[in-house]
């Protein structure tokens, strides 16, 4: 296989949620991959400053906010990305949300408001995008799961529930749409360091679990992504479909560490 299969040259790619932490780290390594990329979130000025990151690589971006509980912010987002680009080849998935708090406590707004986002805001952009893909006949979707997609994490009940989801909702899309020219897969990262959550990782037990946890001794940088997401959204990939491909250190392999 030449490695030129992994070369994104000639694709546009949508990052939603693109903007920070994991989907910008995706972002920037798909524009080093050759692709046109827009990041999109709900703050534009977070979508300014990372389209301005991706200008600095050579590639071709717009600026865009949007919001995945709005179904016309991701039509205008899809329109408006046609309208300067001809098309959408790769859609990454990257928004979400969470809240630790004991099970018995959880209200139904707090549960409703992490599905929404996580799940419904997936199923959104993948049926609105998804839809340009097919007629198109080619598309790459990258949805993002969680090590809680397959093991349970304390006092979140809600994420766990809503990134299991995911993974299933990826494996349906990918039988339905395999046919069709577009593949469905998932990553599931491990614990990544990021500007939210590295006072946890740092100064908790919790954080120091999750490190005695994974066999690598360290936390993952956002940019170790980049690799998995570029493979998935490639010609490298065209016979994988449905697939969630975890990258979290060992974590998930873990037993006895020492």
């Amino acid at each position: 296989m030449s490695f030129s299969k992994l070369d994104l040259s000639g694709r546009t790619a949508v990052i939603i949620g693109g903007t920070s932490g994991i989907g910008r780290a995706i972002a920037l390594g798909m524009a080093d991959a050759g692709a046109d990329v827009v990041c999109t979130s709900r703050r534009m000025d977070q979508v300014e400053a990372t389209a301005a990151e991706v200008e600095e690589k050579g590639r071709r971006t717009i600026r865009v906010a949007s919001d995945v509980s709005d179904r016309a912010s991701l039509d205008n987002l899809l329109a408006e990305c046609v309208s300067a680009f001809g098309k959408v080849d790769i859609l990454v998935n990257s928004a979400g949300r969470t809240k630790r708090e004991p099970t018995l406590d959880l209200d139904d707004e707090t549960w409703n408001a992490i599905l929404e986002t996580n799940l419904t805001g997936t199923l959104r952009s993948c049926q609105i995008f998804g839809r340009h893909m097919i007629a198109n006949g080619y598309g790459r979707i990258i949805n993002i799961a969680s090590l809680s997609t397959y093991v349970s994490l304390y006092e979140v009940a809600a994420y766990s529930a809503s990134k299991a989801a995911v993974a299933s909702l990826t494996k349906s899309l990918a039988i339905e749409w395999a046919k069709l020219g577009v593949n469905v897969n998932a990553i599931a990262p491990g614990v990544f360091r990021t500007a939210l959550n590295q006072k946890l990782l740092d100064e908790s037990e919790r954080g120091r679990e999750f490190l005695t946890r994974t066999p690598m001794g360290r936390f993952g940088n956002v940019e170790e992504l980049a690799g998995a997401a570029i493979f998935l959204a490639s010609e490298a990939a065209s016979f994988v479909t449905g697939e969630i491909m975890v990258v979290d250190g060992g974590f998930l392999a873990s037993g006895v560490n020492q």
